[in-house]
């Protein structure tokens, strides 16, 4: 996840994403999502590679407009120019990612990561949820800040637009877990083809009960 200025700290996504690459080798990474507004895409793009070396093909990243005004107002950004801002730095990111390069500007990245790293879209408003059918490899949905009947609505657009792989995240669970579990099922058997929890009393043995209640 991506947050700053909202009376937490959480780790800077790709750093992290980068740590756990290195610790792992099976499990998908992604952003859920990184914000390119608050961001200079060519820096964002050199460290996305860098990450690429250690990730290989288990990464997804997915990018947004953002949501919340608190991280615009740390990093300096304006938050009402987000979308404005969003539409022209995605199509700047695809062309570093796809290419190498963005106009004249070149981060000749290294051998075998040009064009390796899908790009995700996120946003259930306006015509993001369509771009995200056409232009990305998958779409991105919060639970945190959409109902499920919003939910299926927009995942109802993103497949008649041609959209194939459909994320939702943000499935909180509280100290009791259950309607946040019978919240992801239901997500699930909504269409979404990963639902992402989070559970916010974490343990190992938490971890291993929800896994017997939602299996593998």
């Amino acid at each position: 996840f991506d947050a700053v200025g909202r009376g937490f700290m959480l780790p800077d996504p790709i750093s992290a994403l980068t740590v756990a690459a290195v610790a792992t080798e099976r499990i998908e990474l992604a952003t859920g999502v990184l914000q390119l507004p608050i961001r200079n895409v060519a820096e964002v793009a050199h460290r996305v590679f860098t990450l690429a070396l250690h990730a290989g093909q288990r990464l997804l990243l997915g990018v947004g407009p953002g949501s919340t005004s608190a991280d615009f107002e740390l990093f300096g950004g304006d938050f009402r120019e987000r979308f404005e801002r969003f539409e022209h730095q995605f199509s700047e990111l695809r062309a570093f990612l796809d290419e190498g390069r963005s106009g004249e500007r070149d981060l000749r990245p290294w051998p075998g990561t040009v064009g390796t790293i899908p790009l995700a879209v996120a946003g259930w408003r306006g015509p993001w949820v369509e771009r995200a059918a056409a232009d990305g490899m998958a779409w991105i949905a919060s639970a945190a800040n959409a109902d499920d009947t919003t939910l299926g609505d927009a995942l109802a657009r993103y497949r008649s637009a041609g959209g194939t792989r459909a994320v939702v995240t943000n499935v909180q669970l509280e100290a009791d877990a259950a309607s946040g579990l019978a919240r992801a099922r239901e997500l699930g058997e909504l269409g979404f083809d990963d639902v992402v929890i989070v559970d916010l009393a974490p343990s190992t043995d938490r971890f291993r009960a929800h896994r017997r209640v939602l299996g593998d």
